[in-house]
């Protein structure tokens, strides 16, 4: 009986191996165990008979690689909401039950599906792998990442193949490996498993062969443009004093002009300077064009006759909210328009999911700001004639976002991002690399300033050029090439590929599930 007790409580082990195994793959490590992380957890599943089981194996492994790759949300609940570093942990610790679902998600689906599998391990881990990609799709999340990343932040050739499949694709490849990686290893004791072992391995090297392949083919760029990035690495406290109307308006505008002087030391002769999210301590647009901050950069750049892009704080004509925005100002400092206002805002940083439906949510909640929404992606910014696709913070990681700016005809993106509440060990560097990425979806090149880190630039070919130092005021000069005319990636004009092949993978599954019950009730 306790050797029986031992070996129960011994598979628990399995989920936990899963969690360690996804967390420790992920932005800013390595993906060393992208390929078979998954496998513990499945096998784990795959012995049980009780959704109660399979739930909470699902949740601890969701909460365990959430603890490991996603921690600097302690760091975030303790700078942002101003609380204690214990509330911040038991932040952090409800974070890590709630915040990744879709793997338990994936394990209810599977458990209520496995009827049709009729004892077969190999459609039982089919469905397991096929629903586990769907979930990880579609399930929302607040940080919306994905196993396709890890491969460019880790500078793995594979990446490029997200001209064909995006990285949400390139993710459901990575899952679906999981499933050959399990299969090989139930018959590794024989030739068939090691052979499975070994072409998993070989398709693994010509993707990245190919990948290689991919990014020479690419067309030279006919036209460059060069940028200057401005990080004034303005402190959070100075920062939300300014937005509260507490002063710092005339030194947090002051600290931008120096920064971006000391840029125009390295070459005077540049496009524009670009500044990051709500770097402008104060409002644009309208009247607001007209006010004191305001008539000071128009100076600065009529002296300096350079052009920029900033954001700042807009007021939404329609609903009297303010947006948090991107504006193009002239050589003359003269704001051109339309200006860009973020769309895809920040669930409890800038509206209260679901308010617009129960309005008293916001008498519960009256820290968290109201923003009004942008447009979405239907307006490019204009400076020398550039076609430039705005981009304000997370906006990046939805690749349906950029898509639209491509669409438009953007040249190139510009991402204007405030980092400074998420502390410098991993969110920084996930959020760089999710940012950029859509720079290889779209073969467009990216340029990204951030008030505190990490700016910089990412070709259409995926290169990334030199990192700025985090937590730094820094300037940085960028020569950009880009194609006047780019054509629209394959992802691009096939956006739903992916998803649709895994659907039809889900009908498929359960059709030749369906169809063997009915046969084993026959005969």
């Amino acid at each position: 009986m306790n050797r029986l007790w031992r070996t129960k409580n011994s598979q628990w082990l399995l989920p936990i191996w899963s969690g360690i195994f996804i967390g420790t793959s992920y932005i800013p490590f390595p993906p060393w165990a992208s390929l078979f992380c998954f496998v513990p957890l499945w096998l784990f599943w795959q012995e049980q008979h009780k959704l109660k089981s399979v739930l909470l194996s699902g949740v601890l492994t969701s909460f365990i690689y959430t603890l490991i790759g996603f921690n600097w949300v302690t760091y975030t609940l303790h700078e942002f909401a101003k609380v204690n570093w214990l509330v911040s942990g038991l932040g952090m610790i409800l974070f890590g039950l709630l915040g990744h679902l879709f793997v338990p998600v994936a394990g209810i689906l599977w458990f209520w599906s496995r009827k049709y599998c009729l004892g077969s391990a190999g459609l039982s881990f089919g469905l397991m792998a096929v629903l586990t990609a769907l979930t990880e799709l579609y399930t929302p999340m607040l940080f919306k990442w994905n196993f396709g990343y890890s491969w460019y932040g880790a500078g793995l050739p594979i990446y490029q193949w997200a001209e064909f499949i995006g990285f949400t694709g390139l993710s459901m490849l990575t899952i679906l490996t999981n499933l050959a990686v399990l299969l090989a290893w139930r018959q590794r004791s024989q030739l068939t498993g090691k052979l499975g072992l070994a072409s998993v391995l070989i398709v693994f090297l010509i993707l990245n062969g190919g990948g290689i392949c991919l990014k020479n083919r690419l067309p030279i760029p006919d036209a460059s443009v060069t940028a200057l990035l401005v990080q004034a690495n303005i402190g959070n406290v100075e920062k939300e004093a300014m937005e509260h109307g507490k002063g710092f308006r005339a030194e947090i505008l002051k600290k931008y002009l120096q920064v971006t002087d000391q840029g125009l030391v390295q070459n005077p002769h540049i496009d524009f300077a670009m500044w990051s999210e709500t770097a402008f301590p104060g409002r644009l647009g309208g009247d607001y064009n007209q006010s004191e901050y305001a008539l000071a950069v128009q100076r600065f750049l009529q002296s300096r006759q350079i052009a920029l892009i900033t954001g700042a704080y807009a007021k939404d004509q329609q609903s009297g909210l303010i947006t948090n925005s991107l504006f193009a100002i002239d050589k003359q400092g003269i704001v051109t328009e339309p200006h860009y206002s973020k769309t895809n805002l920040l669930a409890l940083g800038e509206y209260i999911p679901g308010e617009q439906t129960f309005p008293w949510l916001r008498n519960l909640f009256p820290m968290v700001a109201h923003f009004g929404r942008g447009p979405g992606p239907t307006v490019l910014l204009s400076i020398n004639g550039y076609a430039i696709g705005p981009q304000v913070c997370y906006e990046s990681l939805f690749p349906e976002f950029s898509k639209g700016l491509a669409d438009l005809g953007a040249q190139f993106m510009v991402n204007a991002t405030n980092d400074s509440w998420y502390g410098n060990w991993q969110e920084p560097y996930q959020h760089l690399y999710m940012t950029l990425a859509r720079g290889i979806e779209f073969r467009r090149p990216i340029i990204r300033a951030t008030n505190t880190g990490i700016s910089t630039v990412s070709l259409a070919n995926g290169d990334v050029l030199s990192l700025s130092p985090l937590d730094t005021s820094w300037a940085g000069i960028y020569a950009i090439p880009y194609q006047t005319k780019p054509q629209a990636t394959f992802y691009q004009r096939h956006f739903d590929l992916m998803p649709g092949l895994l659907w039809s993978a889900l009908v498929a599954l359960l059709g030749v599930g369906l169809v063997g019950k009915f046969r084993g009730k026959v005969f």
